[in-house]
């Protein structure tokens, strides 16, 4: 039960709760597709935090998931719009429809880089609740929390480079998450990072059982509503700014070229921006059909 109530709020994929006095929790709610993010979700979750940031009764705000899985990253379903609604994009790039591989590098940075980014530095503490597999693009969603309660379930994995023949996701943090060694082996092999490994790696705060998951992201955010907001604000600038004085963001936007690269070379070799012949089985069926229906188009 919230104090004021579960509420889509004119939301198809997200629910807005304020299940404590000062804390927004927003919930994505697309159980049955593991909560794959594409343009609707995206866009909802920005319209959430922009919500909750410019609402001076919240302080804090926490970001989970509905179902088994926090998030199975970007939606390759080809199920609903495939690029950003015009009265709603948040960049000022331009030229989405472009031809050559303008277009599709208009649409990754703003859909992937610059709204994550945005999220990220969201002033207010944003909380992670996040349980079972957490996937590519979910990592980014995950990386755009201050601060992190996982169940002991949660597993974590970019299967992008071992998998798609790119260098890993848009929003690249990886190095500044856990160890650049640890971040290369974990790119390089497609492997799963259980929860207890990122705790070690300081990329979550806490572990939990799956049972008191919701309740200890509560309690935390709790905690903080009790402290002065406008020290908190203070205190996630200063850290972030510290970050990016260390070179992260550069860092993110080299990446993010480096990504680019490895689209524009699938798209040389197989036609398609994607390394076909690593993809698993089932993801490769579902891409052929997408591509008989709409042409190799990137996602």
């Amino acid at each position: 039960m919230t104090t004021d109530g579960t509420t889509q709020a004119g939301y198809e994929q997200l629910f807005y709760e304020i299940p404590a006095p000062k804390v927004a929790r927003i919930v994505m709610n697309r159980p049955d597709r593991r909560n794959a993010q594409g343009i609707t979700m995206t866009y909802e979750l920005d319209d959430a935090f922009r919500r909750a940031c410019h609402d001076d009764r919240i302080n804090v705000i926490i970001l989970a998931a509905a179902g088994a899985h926090f998030n199975a990253g970007h939606d390759l379903s080809g199920e609903g719009p495939a690029d950003p609604p015009r009265d709603r994009i948040a960049g000022l790039w331009g030229e989405y429809g472009g031809e050559g591989w303008q277009g599709a590098y208009a649409r990754e940075k703003e859909i992937y880089l610059e709204i994550t980014e945005r999220w990220r530095n969201a002033p207010k503490p944003v909380i992670g609740e996040i349980q079972g597999s957490v996937i590519s693009g979910g990592v980014m969603l995950a990386w755009v929390c201050d601060l992190i309660v996982c169940s002991d379930d949660a597993r974590f994995r970019d299967a992008t480079a071992a998998e798609m023949g790119i260098p890993g996701v848009e929003f690249f943090q990886h190095a500044y998450e856990m160890s650049p060694r640890k971040a290369k082996e974990w790119l390089m092999t497609g492997g799963w990072m259980t929860a207890h490994e990122a705790e070690r790696q300081g990329m979550v705060n806490r572990v939990v059982p799956r049972e008191h998951l919701s309740a200890a992201a509560l309690e935390l955010a709790g905690t903080i509503v009790a402290r002065n907001p406008f020290t908190m604000k203070l205190v996630k600038q200063a850290i972030n700014f510290s970050q990016d004085q260390m070179g992260r963001k550069a860092a993110m936007d080299h990446a993010f070229q480096m990504h680019q690269i490895g689209h524009m070379q699938a798209m040389l070799v197989g036609g398609v921006p994607i390394d076909l012949d690593s993809l698993p089985p089932a993801v490769r069926a579902n891409i052929d059909k997408l591509i008989a229906a709409n042409g190799p188009k990137p996602d």
